[in-house]
């Protein structure tokens, strides 16, 4: 149980649902820049750019499959991985909680503003059933990202 805990991120995200952690995209973008290398797919993009103009850019493209390639998680948030620099988790240490679940101002709390974005809602959820529920019944239950 003590590693599925370590899954749970200061914020109330759980880091086996994240495709970070889980490196699919990684190991896709990493398989098909080794298509593309292969099949000099590169000349392709060239020749065919003055009649498709999107191809022009395939060397960004590319550049971009190779960022995708590095957008890998090896460490869960309380064991150091993600942002250096996370103020949830400064937060969190400084307050000496386990996640803001247990702090009474997660609801308004706008450290956790950044995580909208991509999240919405979901983290705010995690983190109620996280406060009612327990972290056990979190693991095993429903999550969302």
């Amino acid at each position: 149980m003590k590693e599925k805990k370590d899954l749970i991120a200061y914020c109330g995200l759980y880091c086996s649902d994240c495709f970070i952690y889980q490196g699919k995209i990684a190991d896709l973008a990493r398989d098909l820049r080794k298509e593309l290398r292969k099949s000099k797919f590169s000349r392709f993009a060239k020749m065919i750019s003055g009649y498709f103009k999107p191809y022009k850019n395939y060397d960004t493209t590319y550049e971009v499959l190779g960022m995708m390639v590095r957008l890998r998680c090896k460490r869960t948030c309380h064991n150091g991985g993600g942002p250096p620099s996370c103020k949830v988790r400064t937060c969190c240490l400084k307050k000496g909680i386990e996640g803001c679940w247990q702090c009474t101002e997660f609801e308004q709390c706008k450290k956790l503003d950044f995580l909208r974005a991509v999240h919405d809602d979901a983290h705010i959820r995690n983190l109620r059933t996280l406060k009612g529920k327990g972290v056990k019944r979190f693991i095993r239950g429903k999550r969302y990202w």
